[in-house]
């Protein structure tokens, strides 16, 4: 783990200390990640080979860049994430997609403003929008 993830890790850990707010990440997080991907692969750009390259291969792309340059371990294991995430979100209609996205924002915001008492860490840095579902990862492989 790079100097940096454990600063990201470190700074993301202090908005993230009650047990309700942790909790409604682990759901939110995923819901949000999945249905971004959803939404996401509904925006086709252009075609290689038969392949339609869509928006959320291209996130996938810059995200996975980012995450090789803290871990590679956990870069590797977001990858497969990811692609699983949006192999299952091709098949989600964009309504639910959509709603699935807010009610994931709502399960954040509940974390922070009921339970962390908080504003969420990304107000202060806009990279722990990726950094939040490293650590939930890391958190679940037991890697942070």
């Amino acid at each position: 783990m790079s100097p940096t993830l454990k600063a990201h890790f470190s700074d993301y850990a202090a908005f993230h200390g009650t047990p309700g707010n942790r909790a409604c990440h682990y759901v939110g997080i995923p819901l949000i990640v999945v249905s971004l991907y959803a939404m996401l692969h509904a925006v086709p750009l252009f075609a290689i080979g038969g392949f339609t390259v869509t928006l959320a291969e291209v996130l996938l792309l810059a995200a996975t860049a980012y995450y090789l340059s803290l871990d590679l371990t956990l870069a590797a294991l977001m990858l497969v994430l990811s692609a699983a995430s949006i192999a299952i979100g091709q098949w989600i209609p964009l309504g639910v997609a959509v709603a699935l996205f807010v009610v994931g924002w709502i399960f954040q915001f509940v974390g922070h403003y009921v339970y962390e008492k908080r504003s969420p860490a990304f107000y202060r840095n806009l990279a722990h929008l990726l950094v939040g579902p490293l650590w939930i990862l890391a958190k679940a492989t037991r890697r942070a």
